[in-house]
Parts: C-alpha cells; structure tokens; sequence
C-alpha cells in the first residue's frame, strides 16, 4: 500500500499549474464496456471506502457512527397552512432543518411556518382508481410567500416563547438559527425578501425579547446567508461566514456587540470546519478553485475581539485534490478523504501537531478491468477574458485523431454547482465515461454564476439568468470546433434542472450549432419558479420586466431546428409541469416538432429503476440523431 507521507516542500513540488492542461491516456482499450446500470447506478465501478467516526475525543473507529435519536414533541397546527418545525423556504440558504434543540437539549427553536397565503399547484396522482389531485403550496415568483416566526418551545411541545423579527415585511426569511452558547440567546440571520438586506439579530430565549442588531449586511445584487454562527470555544466570540464585504466567502471573528475582524484574508471561498479555542480549522480554495485543502489559524485572546491576535494559515493538507476532512472533536486530528485526477480514494488518519499520517484505505481503481478512454483536464477562459473556466474531456475510445466524431455537452452551470473538481477523473458521471466508450467525445465545464469562485464569478448571472453561462459554455463548443476531430455537423447537448434550462437556451440560441438535444424538468419561464431561488437571481417579473423577458424560453420554440427530446416527471414539486407544457403547447403554436416522455409517477428527479429507462432513452437518442 502507498503511503501517503511527504514532506511538506516536496508534496508542493507535485502542484501542477492551474492553467495547464493535464491529460490521462487512454488504457486496456480490449477491456470491457460499461453497461447502462453500472453506467448510471455506479455500482462496483466508482471508488469504494469505508466508514470511520470519532468514538471520542481522539480516538478513531470504524464503521458509521451512531447517533441517538432526540425525543421529543413540536406543537400541534391551529389550522390547514400552519406548521411546526418542517422544513421551510425551499431548503435555501443552507436550511435542512425546522428544529434547532439547544446545546443542553432540553429546549427547542422551532420555525412557525405559515403558508395559507400560498398559492396551490396542482400535481396530478395517475395511482389512485379514478386520478386525484395534490395541492402542493408552491410560492412562485413575486406571488405570496410563507409568514415565519420562531417558537421556543419545550421537549414537550409547549410554547414558552415566540420571536417575532421586526424587521422588514412579514415575508422576510429567518436564516442560520442558532443558540449561544449557555442556551440564553438566540441568533437570527433576518434577511428581507428582496434578499438585498440582511441583520443578525439577538434575542432572548426565555421569553423572545429582542437584544439588539449585532450587524447588518446590505448588497444590490443579493445576499445570502449560508451557515448559523461559529461560537469560539468558552466565548461568546463567533466566526460568521459572508462573501459580501470582501468579495469571497470568507471568516469574520465577531462578538456579540458589533465587532467585526476579517480572518481569513486569502482571496478564496472557505468552509469553516472547527475551533478548539486556540484555532480555528476551514477548507479553503486559495490553492486552487478545484481543490480543496484545509488550513488553520492561530487565535489568542478570542474572547476579546479587539484585542485577538492572529496568526499565519498553515496549511494542513499537502497532497494534491480534494479533501474532504472531519476534525476529532479535540481538534488534534482529522480524518481525510481525498481524491486526485488519476488516485480514485484514500482515506487517512493525520495527527495535527507530529504532522504524521496513517492510510486507513486506499480504494483500487475500480476501472482497471474497463477500457479507459482519454480524458483531458483544463481551463479555457471566461466570455469575458477576466476568468478561466475549468473543463473535463473524454475522447472516444480507440480515438483517431485523422477522423471526425460527435460531440456531446453536458452541462448544468447554476448556482451552488462545481461540476469540474480536481478529484478523481475530474468528478466523472460514468455516464459520460459510456458515451465515450461509445464513440462520443464528452465536454463538461462549468461556467460563470457556479460556486467556490468568489463574488464576481458567482454573481454576474444577477438579473438574467442564463446568459453569462451560455456564452462561457459556447467558449469552450467553439475552441472544441477549431479541433479537425470534431465533426461540427454532429454536436448535442444535454442536462437536467437548470442543466435542462440551459439545453433548450443553447438550442435555440444557437441553433446553428447544436443538431440535438435532451433536457429534463426544464425551466422555462422563471416566473414559475419558487420565490426563494428565483427572487434572488431574477428579482421579480414586475421590478425586472426586460430581464425576465430576454431570458424567457417561452418565445424561443420558433428558433428550434434541432431534434428536442423533453424528460420530465409529472409530479415534479420543484420545476412544476407547467414549465415544460407550456413549451410544448408554444412549439404546437409555432409549428414545431419536439419530442415528450414523462415519468407519471416520478418527481423532479427520476429514481430508482426509472433512472435507467431515462439514461437509455437518452443514450437511445443520441445515437439515433446524432
């Protein structure tokens, strides 16, 4: 087994450049070929690993870890449209959870939600005798929202107190929830619903009052809150995560009356991951955006924020990749997963002061019995010259560089995705590995408006949604048509979601390019789109008419020339059927021909057994078409 212990100067030696491009040759071009299930489940050929959790303070075992269930009540509904700690404002903003119980457990913050004033969608239920109708709430662009307030309750279900923020209107969002550390306060990232506006607000638990607004955040384009507040341990000094006042997502030592110091200082996109009192530990893209790499920093006197001194960041993570890291609850250790462009999974136990490292598993290549097509991995730069874009390949097996072959682009490109990593085989889809296998040549890249690339990157989308990123997408079609081994008379797209948005963009506003394609629940119109993501990219049909006009697909079928095939489940509760009807019944109006498969019964991803029906369908299409 391979150990992975270098020396520090010596591990930095391996960085590659960012810009280069690095290139993984093809292999065992007799081996076998992946089939669809494999291809889509991933089983057996992505890596393997094992489960490892920290028992206790420092010590290590494996399999997964056991987790106690908490017991307890949440108040019972007044009336239809009224909730108790569910999940609320469509899981934005990082929230996964209604119940936030305190440190010692015996109190709970629950989220009052209420929805009557939300509009209804209708989603149709084919297994009942006769069909039936679902109501699903669904709070669609500048229509009313969801009312919420916070209760403090017992384990019991027991109201003892509610919070109610003043600020801004009633539809205003309640963001990072969390308790102080005693259990006497609780914090409320209140954020307008312009999501322009944003203040931190203390309250007490014991009976809601309000404390006072520690700090406020205001920015034109969007704000947007991810996480609850850090507590430095035995302080009442806290981390707070913001890429609004230096342009990345970065660390601000605080307290609890005002005082705001910048941490982390490099320009990268961080992650906090843990403090023992004396450091504060975070995952940061400063060595590169497609790597992930942990570090700490030195804090003395954090309790007085004023005063605290800071230290250098040390890096703690010295093989190229990206690293996934979970700290032992005393912070001397961590355990780290990571993956590298050609090392498939290793996972590590690394001491923190000896800097020693004990490999736990090393995953084999679980593609050494498959024909390995050639994979390339680079950047080509932004529409705007002021970024590079990175970018996955993969070339068609036994590639001939004297002949011509199909291209096809698969693509997402919204927000909060980072579909190029420099992980193993570039974060591949064995999907794309099979359509190259089968004669394709595979483009993936992400773009404009995604993630880990500070402000700037992540909102030039602001307002018009989808332009940006089709014009970096088209960066990289084009320099792939300069290639003599690209046949331009052959080159589809595909994607789901805001992936499935951006295929229907390319085809129609590129129709010269693009022959086929296949989008699944696609957006269409974005003022059919929840308020919570759609607001805060697009603002609001009424304030930003021309925005939602120019990026409309509504008016786009008559620019289809190209072979459509449109995928979508019939009971999707996150893009609503609406969308893709209403393209259809535009191309009906205009005298254009598309191809329709709905799943009846599947939601807004298709699953399961079904999932392989989708990807031979969409397989099945390309090779007729393309």
């Amino acid at each position: 087994m391979k150990r992975y212990i270098l020396a520090a100067s010596a591990l930095l030696a391996l960085a590659v450049c960012v810009n280069a491009q690095r290139v993984l040759p093809a292999s065992n071009p007799n081996g076998k070929l992946l089939s669809m299930q494999e291809a889509v489940f991933n089983r057996d050929i992505y890596p393997q690993g094992k489960a490892f959790h920290w028992e206790n303070e420092h010590t290590l075992a494996e399999g997964p870890a056991k987790h106690k269930k908490s017991e307890y009540k949440l108040p019972e509904s007044e009336e239809d449209g009224i909730v108790y700690g569910k999940i609320y404002s469509r899981n934005e903003f990082g929230i996964t959870t209604g119940v936030f119980p305190s440190n010692s457990g015996g109190l709970l913050a629950v989220v009052r939600k209420d929805e009557r004033a939300v509009s209804e969608f209708p989603l149709l239920d084919i297994s009942t005798r006769t069909g039936s109708l679902v109501k699903l709430r669904y709070p669609m662009n500048g229509m009313d929202s969801e009312k919420l307030s916070l209760c403090v309750c017992d384990t019991l279900g027991n109201i003892l107190s509610e919070i109610i923020p003043g600020d801004f209107t009633s539809e205003r969002y309640l963001t990072g929830i969390c308790w102080s550390p005693d259990d006497k306060y609780i914090f409320i990232q209140v954020v307008d619903r312009s999501q322009h506006k944003m203040a931190l607000n203390m309250y007490k638990a014991s009976d809601g009052g309000f404390v006072r607004t520690i700090l406020r955040e205001e920015n034109p384009v969007w704000v947007e809150p991810l996480d609850p507040l850090f507590f430095i341990k035995d302080t009442y000094s806290f981390l707070y995560r913001t890429d609004n006042r230096d342009g990345y997502r970065k660390l601000y030592l605080c307290d609890t009356l005002g005082t705001v110091r910048l941490l982390t200082k490099a320009d990268a996109d961080v992650s906090y991951v843990g403090n023992d009192g004396k450091y504060v530990y975070y995952t940061s893209a400063e060595v590169s955006p497609v790597e992930n790499h942990l570090f700490r920093i030195r804090i003395r006197n954090a309790s007085n924020v004023r005063k605290a001194v800071f230290g250098k960041p040390e890096r703690l993570t010295f093989e190229p990749g990206w690293h996934n890291v979970r700290l032992s609850p005393d912070c001397t250790q961590f355990l780290d997963t990571w993956s590298y462009l050609d090392t498939p999974r290793v996972i590590a136990q690394k001491d923190i002061k000896s800097g020693s490292s004990k490999v736990l598993y090393e995953a084999p290549d679980p593609l050494e019995d498959f024909a390995r097509v050639e994979m390339e991995f680079g950047t080509v730069p932004s529409a705007d010259g002021a970024f590079e874009n990175y970018y996955r390949l993969y070339k068609p097996l036994n590639f001939d560089p004297s002949k011509k072959y199909p291209l096809l682009l698969y693509v997402y490109g919204g927000p909060h995705s980072q579909m190029v990593k420099d992980s193993w085989l570039g974060g591949v889809r064995m999907w794309e590995m099979l359509m190259a296998q089968r004669g394709y040549i595979v483009y993936v890249q992400d773009n404009r408006g995604t993630q880990n690339r500070g402000a700037a990157y992540e909102k030039a989308i602001n307002r018009e949604l989808g332009q940006v990123e089709m014009a970096d997408q088209m960066v990289g079609i084009r320099r792939l048509m300069e290639q003599p081994w690209v046949d331009c008379e052959r080159i589809g797209v595909c994607g789901w979601s805001y992936g499935g948005y951006m295929t229907i963009g390319l085809m129609t506003n590129f129709p010269e390019i693009f022959k086929v394609g296949v989008a699944g629940g696609p957006v269409i119109d974005w003022k059919w789109y929840e308020i919570m993501y759609g607001e805060r990219y697009m603002d609001t049909e009424e304030t930003n008419p021309e925005g939602f006009s120019k990026v409309s697909l509504l008016g786009r079928a008559k620019d289809l020339k190209g072979k459509l095939l449109i995928c979508q489940g019939a009971v999707d509760n996150t893009v609503v059927w609406q969308h893709s009807l209403n393209f259809v019944q535009n191309c009906i109006e205009e005298g254009v021909q598309l191809d329709y498969f709905p799943y009846p019964l599947s939601e807004h991803n298709i699953a399961g057994e079904w999932r392989i029906h989708l990807y031979q369908k969409t397989t099945d299409y390309f090779d007729d078409w393309l």
